[in-house]
């Protein structure tokens, strides 16, 4: 199934009364929200049932996503322009570790702060594999 790529998604955009909504009716915050796109494969459906009115039901453990989603007619899908949100840190290095930091991304042809930002994600994704729970072969 080739995927349906959908370029006009770039991000999410949280005010605080979207932020404290989910938080309050579904103690989901804008991060857990978002990682749901970010998800492999990314399967994308009408909610037939509930389209254009945007009425959400408080309790998913009483439905069936078949009485929401008309599964026939999804598709995989892709968005290419996508980025997670951010949020600006503080971040005290000692001067050493950030000339070596800026030697490595000139070395690699690569802006620093997008170093910064690669070196941490590989790690928390090889600590995450680690402690993964493990499939059990039958």
């Amino acid at each position: 199934m080739e995927p349906v790529s959908l370029p006009e998604f770039k991000g999410s955009d949280w005010d605080e009364g979207d932020v404290n909504k989910n938080w309050e009716s579904h103690q989901v915050s804008p991060h857990e929200a978002e990682q749901g796109f970010f998800n492999h494969p990314l399967i994308v459906a009408d909610d037939v049932k509930h389209s254009g009115t945007e009425h959400r039901t408080s309790s998913w453990a009483e439905h069936d996503s078949t009485d929401f989603v008309d599964w026939s007619r999804a598709k995989r899908g892709v968005f290419p322009n996508l980025k997670p949100s951010t949020k600006t840190i503080s971040l005290r290095l000692p001067e050493s570790m950030l000339e070596e930091l800026k030697l490595l991304a000139n070395k690699n042809d690569v802006p620093c702060q997008s170093l910064v930002k690669v070196f941490p994600s590989e790690r928390i994704e090889s600590e995450m594999q680690k402690h993964a729970p493990r499939k059990i072969k039958s």
